[in-house]
């Protein structure tokens, strides 16, 4: 797998310094947490599933979940279980191993019916996201984990939900998020990601963020995701890597506040109904948001619709600026500081080290911009699929 891997190679030599580098599954950890990007949610009921994960994954999706948790019905629970097995049977039997495959399950007790339900084709999925994951809850589902690689012999990965309620809760949240630290610990060799459930814990306060504001406006939203990454997205081997929380819009509808996104930079490139086509969608808002996502330590999103995959991965991709500057920083390993080589910077390379190799890591899976690329130039090619 490779992202922007639907370019021509004209393309690519036209948009990147460093192109995008290949991946699979059995990539180490730190890489695949990186390169899962925009990860797709879709319903476990979905009748055409192996389809339409054949045919996002042609068009960029290098990250899918199939969710039988709060995306059905419980009616329709039994149903999905067996569309899902179905599906993925379908999927793994008839198509290259180009997307990651998780499945949000519901209960611990899914994930060995599903591995027992697919077979020989449980190979297909990648792992499974663990929801509503407390240190109370946590074991059961992580055990499963470990029993479900112990019955492949492969490696299976886990990505918890952080959206409890006392994780909402101030009272209650740094000892549930410390207790979940120390859970997690047992687990690393296991633990892909931590995805935080943004829905979930708005709905303790009955909250919900409407498409002119990002997480970050709601300040309860924003005091949990900091708490996360202090305590959990740590730098180096002491951290996990967190993903963006959910965005749910993608229609337009009647909007209180101005588009999120400058006129100018597309007026300059001739863009003009680009930036009208993204306002349309609702990705202005999407924009604005990933952008905070990425300044607070956040890597990748959780997305539910197609048309948000685009704008996730070529705001991934880093641009030449950023990685001159990391380049500096690890060539200067004894310490010091010096103008950054675009003259509008320092860099420190003892301070900024942590942040140069995460840049590194994000070129080494989305690329490097070229010198004369700008946003606009890869919002237009991620958006074209």
């Amino acid at each position: 797998m490779r992202h922007f891997d639907f370019l021509s190679d004209a393309e690519q030599a036209r948009l990147f310094y460093r192109v995008p580098q290949s991946f699979d599954a059995s990539a180490p950890i730190n890489r695949l947490a990186v390169a899962l990007g925009a990860t797709l949610y879709s319903p476990a009921t979905r009748p055409t599933l192996a389809a339409d994960l054949a045919k996002r994954a042609d068009e960029g999706v290098k990250s899918s979940v199939v969710c039988l948790e709060d995306a059905v019905a419980d009616k329709d629970l039994i149903a999905a279980e067996r569309n899902v097995i179905a599906q993925l049977r379908a999927y793994s039997a008839n198509a290259q191993s180009n997307t990651l495959v998780f499945v949000r399950v519901r209960t611990a007790e899914q994930i060995p019916m599903l591995i027992n339900g697919l077979g020989d084709h449980a190979d297909v999925i990648t792992g499974f996201v663990l929801p509503k994951f407390t240190a109370k809850r946590g074991p059961a589902f992580l055990e499963a984990v470990v029993e479900a690689a112990d019955l492949t012999h492969r490696r299976i990965l886990a990505m918890p939900v952080l959206e409890s309620n006392d994780i909402m809760h101030a009272e209650t949240r740094i000892d549930e998020l410390m207790k979940v630290r120390c859970l997690l610990e047992q687990y690393r060799h296991l633990i892909l990601a931590l995805r935080i459930g943004a829905t979930d814990l708005s709905a303790v306060y009955g909250l919900r963020r409407s498409r002119d504001l990002t997480v970050y406006d709601v300040r309860i939203l924003a005091d949990v995701i900091a708490d996360v990454v202090n305590i959990l997205g740590r730098a180096g081997d002491a951290g996990y890597t967190v993903t963006g929380p959910v965005w749910e819009y993608f229609s337009g509808s009647e909007r209180l506040f101005k588009p999120q996104l400058r006129e100018s930079p597309f007026v300059e490139h001739s863009e003009r109904s680009l930036r009208a086509g993204i306002i349309a969608k609702d990705l202005d808002g999407l924009i604005r948001e990933f952008v905070l996502d990425k300044a607070n330590g956040l890597v990748g999103k959780t997305v539910i619709h197609p048309t948000h995959v685009g704008a996730v991965h070529a705001l991934s991709v880093v641009t030449h600026e950023e990685y001159s500057d990391a380049v500096d920083i690890l060539d200067r390993a004894g310490g010091g500081v010096r103008a950054s080589s675009y003259r509008n910077k320092m860099n420190e390379s003892k301070p900024h080290a942590a942040w140069a190799n995460r840049i590194i890591d994000r070129a080494n899976i989305f690329g490097v911009a070229n010198e004369t690329t700008s946003f606009v130039d890869l919002l237009g090619a991620g958006l074209q699929q």
